[in-house]
């Protein structure tokens, strides 16, 4: 039963970084007691409430189970807050499908191997790629030194060179994933730090 005496958890949002998705919100604060959360979900295919991993929790957030690991789902997930027999209204988040609102995160470059006029980067993509996916990456780099405008190159290998540098020449790039899936829908990841190496000399 639903009491006025319980406020509702407030921003209630799910956070998805490289597919990896929960839902967090704010803590109910009270006098005395211990105050516990539920958190329920159901999918656009079948329009049933069930449990999550998540009732009667202690924590402000709750991991995605596996059974909805699948990027194409709508997936609607609501929580209440519980303070013995008393519970506070449902707040139910907007419609999430991971494929559309998750942030890619940007690659790991492993390593940089320099000679006089190229760089050969070797890059580990940010997740685990589905049937289906094409994922390229977008680098851009540039002169230390300089204000030289910055130059573009793309690649969908993830052992790639920077070629016709100047030898003896501090160069710096960034690279940014873009995703696009078998249902051609693009996404745009973030771009990583810049990173500097000096090429050789000839």
């Amino acid at each position: 039963e639903s009491s006025p005496h319980l406020p509702a958890p407030n921003d209630v949002m799910v956070y998805s970084y490289n597919f990896r998705s929960l839902l967090k919100w704010s803590p109910v604060e009270v006098d005395r007691g211990l105050v516990l959360y539920t958190v329920h979900f159901k999918t656009g295919a079948f329009n049933e409430w069930d449990e999550m991993n998540c009732t009667r929790i202690t924590q402000t957030e709750c991991s995605f189970p596996w059974s909805l690991k699948q990027r194409r789902w709508t997936i609607v997930l609501r929580v209440r807050a519980e303070l013995g027999q008393v519970t506070s209204d449902w707040v139910e988040t907007d419609p999430f499908v991971a494929e559309r609102n998750t942030i890619i995160g940007p690659p790991k470059v492993n390593s940089v191997n320099a000679s006089s006029n190229s760089l050969l980067i070797s890059v580990t993509p940010p997740f685990g790629s589905e049937v289906g996916d094409f994922l390229e990456y977008h680098v851009s780099y540039w002169e230390n030194a300089t204000s030289t405008a910055k130059k573009e190159t793309r690649t969908s290998s993830t052992l790639f060179k920077i070629e016709n540098l100047k030898e003896m020449t501090l160069y710096c790039f960034r690279i940014q994933v873009e995703l696009t899936t078998y249902s051609d829908l693009q996404l745009l990841g973030l771009e990583s730090a810049p990173e500097c190496h000096r090429t050789t000399i000839s």
